[in-house]
């Protein structure tokens, strides 16, 4: 009998617990709080339409320095930078200067410097962070995932054993151990030795 009005005790607890409104504090869920997300979920940096300029944060990007710009190394039809919203560490996105939308309208010289610099994505990372593997690849339109669906940009995801976790699943949240900035510099430092 002691024992079912502990657990009623408890249940009536945690019913307390959610009928207050504590935001940001700690409840049954564990929530993890990340308010930054939201910039990306209400489109911060994403174009409001497929034309060119000052919107489309691929085509600003080689306008700033690489260190404001976290591009990592600049070709000739194309450049190579770190994503603004990564999957894991070291997650780069080679895109062309010329604002375009989808792949078949990227011309020869683009498609193959593209192809050049994705393999050199994956030396210069596999040199500097050991991953056990990649994911390579383009989301094209709205409905085929990309996020920036006015510029093409190819995707260089370096992947690790275990490294897919219960926080995207169950947290819809990705821990990302190493900063932006400090990405940058590693990968651009390393871009001549090993690209």
């Amino acid at each position: 009998m002691g024992e079912d009005r502990d657990s009623g005790a408890a249940a009536e607890a945690i019913r307390v617990e959610f009928a207050a409104d504590q935001a940001g504090i700690p409840d049954p869920f564990r929530r993890l709080w990340t308010p930054y997300r939201m910039a990306y979920i209400d489109g911060e940096n994403k174009p409001a339409d497929d034309r060119e300029g000052q919107g489309c944060p691929f085509c600003r990007a080689p306008g700033q320095t690489d260190d404001q710009s976290l591009i990592v190394h600049r070709g000739r039809y194309c450049y190579v930078i770190m994503n603004l919203y990564p999957y894991s560490p070291g997650h780069l996105l080679v895109c062309p200067y010329r604002h375009m939308a989808g792949y078949i309208d990227a011309t020869p010289e683009e498609t193959r410097e593209m192809a050049e610099l994705s393999q050199s994505a994956i030396r210069v990372l596999t040199a500097t962070s050991h991953p056990q593997g990649f994911n390579l690849g383009m989301n094209q339109g709205a409905a085929g995932g990309a996020g920036v669906a006015a510029h093409l940009h190819q995707h260089v995801v370096p992947r690790w054993v275990g490294d897919t976790n219960f926080l995207p699943i169950t947290g819809g949240t990705r821990a990302i151990p190493q900063l932006l900035g400090d990405g940058r510099a590693m990968l651009a430092e390393a871009w001549e030795d090993h690209a």
